[in-house]
């Protein structure tokens, strides 16, 4: 078949869901026609413009960068549909009828071009009634693409086949999700709920069984299924509280009746805190009240104080303070699998639910196999990239072990599955395998392990063997990624920059120097590339009173950053999630960045009561000096600059950083998947090594004295005014100010970055004695939020 190219993407339904995957796909690059019902007036598309304003207004962002708005063309059913001739892919995502569904695909068939794409959104329809009554071309090229909500947050991407999709159009979508959209693509059988929804919902189930079973709260139940398990705080009672205690209920009761074999699903029992609930319509925040609810109390910043139901007697109340050693013992953890083996040691009842919880979890997916899919792996894959859990299903049936997994089962009077007794009988006691640093998961069919595919351009650290560890210290490991570069790899806790880290750098560069490697990446596999600088050390020095010491350690991250920036070897940052702070000083002073979409940048350092002191001030003012152009109004460009460090500003994307000054266009780059950009910066290592020039260290920097000074302090002044700053804050703003100028000179002037580093660390230092700054770094370190005083 012809190479498929996606131009133009057509999205059948403007609801909640259908919006956020248009802005999705827009926000990749792609256009696309949004088209639902006609309004009635004059303006058809009224109800599809709201609708979209209403998905572009909510927090998070459903789009990347408020630029990619303009990829989005809004219609109706009635006048459009003419316009899906000139679309490449059309996704239908309106409401879950059959009928409706069906009528709306004969009016497609009428425009569509031969060979065009057409997916259906849907959570539960089987895909061979979707097709009935469809031509041979529209059914070849037809599957079910189940985006999960939302769609530019979680990366899953179920696709399920008809008996008639062409194999290429798969293949496509597999790629073309995982290149293009980030996704990861997960291929399922054509079975209630798909593997996710099959999975995550009976097991959400179970929790409220469990949870009026062992009369816990509600807190601690989200605590244990949430963060000591590895997924999001919002556990088991917030997400529903989130997601809708009707829409949870209603997908529950669906497989119930579309499962009737299914005898663990049957099993669960409804606890009579749902009923209580859903006969009052409190379905959470929908209705304004739900597992949890906002009461009239206020607490001591004047926000309303949240109360939770007791499970018990359906009252809400303050949630209680915890007791369970289970929860004490879990945040003192920060490995997954040893911290799931310590609370199982537990004996209390928040470990009870986790051996019940997790035991139902293994018995219940086990079972599951091979109805809804023939891989372990794809299960794993969809309930870690669809829920967010850290590992799926039997990722953590690997991590306490294979018998103690059995054993859970035994507990809870679980049969286990024919396959998994053979696996017993054949002494194989793991579900994965590393194998030449390739991932193998065993083939429940044939008990053989099998490479995963999809695995070449994703390179995973803690799979390459030892002799791939070139150096390594508390704080880094340096790794042979071969083709001659190296990756640097934080291994600090939450990879906060400590001394570990800088003098690593140092030494990383020095033995790649020296050994004629290509080049290095500096990145992990980590959620978060850093939380920045190690604070902990900073207070800990500022509070001593030990500056000489302070000047050293400031001194040694200004020199790493230099360091990389004057190697005789490219350095590229491969960055995602976090990268604060001194991170995005490290990366600025790279030669080039692959940077995850979802990597969220910024100099943070004034939420703290500080400036940019590892190099990025600086950076700032020799970006600034390199953007000036003769004759030109110089002024704008420096506020800009100022702002976004005096502000502490944050992009929400990568494509967000660009705008701040955080990447550059000429050198830096967006990856659109989460897991691929350590195998993108290397072939960009690769490429700068070609014809790579050692830097010469730059004297030619122009800052504008007094002139700048004066306008960035009015700048300063009107932030104090309107109430964007605190006086501690204007402090801060003047030193920023004070660095971007280049001091106060008289009129301006060229000067060298060790002149602008002195000023650098000179204002950091000067910072580091204030009270209020001391302040904020303490409150920082104690309730992890900043301190505006």
């Amino acid at each position: 078949m012809r190479k498929r190219r996606i131009r133009k993407v057509a999205v059948l339904g403007a609801g909640l869901m259908g919006s956020s995957i248009a802005c999705h796909f827009a926000g990749c690059g792609f256009n696309v026609l949004l088209l639902d019902l006609p309004s009635e007036g004059k303006d058809k598309n009224k109800n599809v413009k709201e609708a979209l304003d209403r998905c572009l207004k909510s927090k998070p962002a459903n789009i990347f960068h408020k630029k990619f708005v303009s990829n989005i063309e809004c219609g109706n059913f009635d006048d459009d549909l003419v316009k899906l001739k000139d679309c490449d892919w059309v996704i239908e995502v309106i409401i879950e009828r059959l009928d409706l569904k069906k009528s709306l695909y004969e009016k497609i068939e009428n425009h569509r071009k031969p060979k065009t794409l057409i997916t259906s959104n849907t959570s539960g329809i089987p895909v061979q009634q979707l097709v009935e009554e469809r031509t041979e071309d529209f059914k070849e090229h037809f599957c079910v693409t189940h985006f999960f909500n939302p769609p530019r947050y979680l990366p899953l991407l179920e696709v399920i086949p008809s008996q008639e999709t062409h194999p290429e159009v798969l293949e496509f979508i597999q790629d073309f999700g995982k290149r293009f959209l980030g996704k990861q693509v997960v291929i399922c059988k054509d079975t209630p709920a798909f593997i996710a929804n099959r999975i995550g919902v009976p097991a959400m189930g179970k929790v409220f069984e469990l949870a009026h079973e062992l009369k816990l709260n509600i807190g601690d139940v989200d605590k244990l299924t949430g963060p000591a398990l590895g997924r999001p705080k919002s556990g088991t009672f917030r997400l529903t509280d989130v997601v809708g205690l009707d829409t949870a209920l209603m997908v529950i009761q669906a497989l119930k009746v579309n499962c009737p074999q299914d005898r663990l699903l049957q099993e669960i029992s409804s606890p009579p805190f749902l009923e209580h609930l859903s006969s009052n319509k409190w379905f959470g925040n929908k209705s304004g009240k739900g597992f949890f609810v906002k009461s009239t109390e206020l607490d001591s910043s004047g926000k309303a104080i949240i109360h939770a139901m007791d499970l018990q007697t359906l009252e809400y109340r303050p949630d209680p303070k915890t007791l369970l050693e289970s929860i004490q013992i879990s945040k003192q953890i920060e490995e997954l699998p040893k911290r799931l083996k310590a609370i199982l040691k537990c004996n209390d009842d928040g470990a009870v639910l986790i051996r019940k919880s997790l035991g139902f979890l293994f018995g219940y997916t086990a079972n599951r196999i091979p109805e809804i899919s023939d891989h372990l792996f794809s299960v794993d894959q969809a309930l870690r990239n669809g829920f967010g859990w850290e590992m799926g299903p039997f990722e953590y049936w690997d991590a306490i072990g294979f018998e103690e997994g059995l054993a859970l089962l035994k507990e809870l009077q679980i049969e286990a599955p024919n396959w998994l007794e053979e696996m017993q009988a054949k002494g194989l006691n793991t579900f994965y395998q590393i194998k030449d640093s390739k991932l193998k998961c065993i083939n429940p069919l044939t008990l053989k392990y099998d490479l995963l595919p999809d695995q070449d351009d994703i390179i995973q650290l803690k799979y390459l063997t030892q002799e791939k560890t070139i150096l390594k210290n508390s704080e880094i490991k340096l790794h042979d990624i071969e083709d001659g570069v190296l990756c640097l790899e934080f291994t600090s806790k939450y990879n906060a920059i400590g001394e570990g880290i800088l003098k690593g750098i140092q030494d990383s560069i020095q033995l790649a120097e020296d050994q004629g490697w290509k080049g290095i990446v500096i990145g992990n596999n980590a959620t978060n590339f850093t939380v920045g600088a190690n604070l902990m050390l900073i207070g800990m020095l500022a509070f001593q009173q030990e500056y000489e010491m302070l000047n050293q350690a400031v001194k040694l991250f200004q020199q790493t950053s230099m360091r990389c920036r004057y190697s005789a070897i490219p350095l590229v940052a491969a960055t995602q999630g976090y990268v604060f702070g001194g991170g995005t000083e490290i990366l600025m002073h790279c030669d080039a960045a692959v940077c995850a979409v979802e990597s969220y940048i910024g100099l943070v350092e004034v939420g703290v009561g500080l400036l940019p002191g590892g190099g990025g001030t600086k950076e700032f003012a020799l970006r600034f000096s390199d953007q000036m152009k003769p004759g030109e109004v110089q002024i704008p460009q420096l506020i800009d600059a100022f702002k976004t460090i005096a502000t502490a500003s944050v992009a929400t994307s990568a494509h967000e950083a660009f705008d701040y000054g955080y990447l550059l266009k000429s050198r830096d780059q967006v990856n659109m998947h989460n897991k691929t950009q350590i195998h993108r910066a290397k072939r960009k290592v690769i490429e700068l090594a070609e014809q790579y020039t050692q830097p010469v260290s730059r004297n030619d920097i122009n800052v504008l004295g007094r002139s700048g000074l004066g306008t960035l302090n009015t700048a300063a002044f009107t932030l104090l005014k309107g109430g964007y700053a605190s006086e501690h804050d204007i402090k801060i703003a003047k030193k920023i100010a004070h660095v971007l100028c280049g001091g106060d000179l008289s009129g301006p002037q060229i000067v060298s970055e060790e002149y602008l580093l002195d000023l650098e660390r000179e204002a950091f230092l000067s910072l580091c004695t204030e009270p209020k700054t001391m302040a904020r770094i303490q409150h920082m370190l104690e309730n992890n939020k900043p301190l505006r005083n």
